[in-house]
Parts: structure tokens; sequence; C-alpha cells
């Protein structure tokens, strides 16, 4: 059965190139353009086996929608891997002590993306 990825970004483009190279890689994808319309998602049944989410965001940044995540029953051990352009390293210990799994800097290859994906989800 194929893992389910959940993006979230405020990027229509980024959606998409991760969207398309998650796929070909043979995962499901979830999607949303902000933290707050993640949070609903998971909020409403969504149950993705990783998250992958921005930082700078509208409406709720990546920091705040991990802290929001990780208090929700069933999202506490679901790895959580930040995708940004954000290299400051207060912002990744932010994360990090909020419960992020990994902190990816934009941009990273199809290879490389998938390449992590499997070293932090079981069995994908």
């Amino acid at each position: 059965m194929a893992k389910t990825i959940m993006i979230v970004d405020d990027s229509a483009t980024m959606l998409m190139s991760l969207r398309n190279t998650l796929e070909i890689g043979g995962f499901k994808v979830l999607s949303a353009s902000d933290g707050q319309l993640a949070l609903d998602q998971l909020t409403s049944g969504a149950k993705p086996d990783l998250i992958i989410t921005d930082i700078n965001m509208p409406n709720m940044g990546g920091i705040e929608f991990i802290a929001k995540a990780r208090v929700l029953s069933g999202f506490r051990f679901t790895p959580i891997l930040v995708f940004t352009t954000e290299t400051q390293q207060a912002k990744r210990d932010d994360a990090k002590k909020l419960g992020a799994t990994g902190w990816l800097v934009k941009p990273v290859s199809g290879a490389d993306l998938t390449k992590i994906i499997k070293q932090v989800l079981p069995g994908a």
C-alpha cells in the first residue's frame, strides 16, 4: 500500500513540483497552501504517514503548524520534514524543539528528497 505524504507550502509551483516528484516515487499526496489548511485536513481525518512543510507561509507558518500538529492525537510521532529556504539556526532549533524530524534547505533534487524520505519513513 502506498504511503501518504502531506506537503504544505504556499508556493503553487513548489506544491506541483513536490507532488510530481512524490507521485513518480509511488506516494499518495495530500497538499495544503498554509499551516492552517493543513491542520484543518489533519483534524478532519487525513492520516499522512509523513508531512513536509515550509516555514514561511501566510495564515499559519510551519513552526506553529508543527507545534499544533504534534499535540493532535495520532500525530505525535508522524515524521515532519521542514522544507524551506530558511537557514537560520534559531529557526532550526525552534522547529526541532517543537518536533520536526529533519530540516531541508531548498532546492533539493527529487532523488535526494526520495532518499531522505526513505530514511525517515520506514517501508517507503
